[in-house]
């Protein structure tokens, strides 16, 4: 089977249960214990008050395109994702920020908004590398 995308190397041990989520498709996030505010990427210090008591919390899931760009090209051969692709900034409704794909969607920008409501879908590219990419939400919310 061939990737059509190079795999992120988890090897950093703060983004281990992001990692572990994903394999059983759950978005995972830290937070921080001291002023209660989830982040994203996973790290070891909250970067809101400094603080190094993090825990974690499964996601809703759910947020708006905060920002997108629509790819017409491929800078890396390395990949094959057959453009024109959705490269999104999606902020998650627990707050945090994260660079993703969106899928389910043409990429036409009168047909994306920036506001419109996503959700998560997780597509497995090994046994041991899910990814998340976000679609637009069904329904209203």
């Amino acid at each position: 089977m061939e990737l059509e995308r190079p795999l992120p190397q988890p090897i950093t041990p703060e983004a281990k249960p992001y990692w572990e989520g994903l394999r059983e498709q759950k978005l995972m996030l830290p937070r921080c214990r001291a002023c209660r505010r989830a982040f994203f990427y996973p790290r070891v210090i909250c970067p809101h008050c400094h603080a190094a008591d993090i825990e974690w919390f499964q996601s809703s899931g759910r947020g708006r395109l905060y920002s997108f760009e629509i790819g017409y090209q491929s800078f890396n051969k390395a990949f094959k994702v057959k453009p024109p692709f959705v490269l999104a900034m999606v902020e998650l409704d627990e707050g945090p920020r994260m660079m993703s794909n969106l899928i389910g969607i043409e990429p036409d920008p009168k047909k994306i908004r920036c506001d419109m409501p996503v959700e998560v879908v997780f597509e497995k590219q090994t046994d041991e590398i899910t990814l998340p990419f976000f679609r637009p939400a069904g329904g209203t919310r």
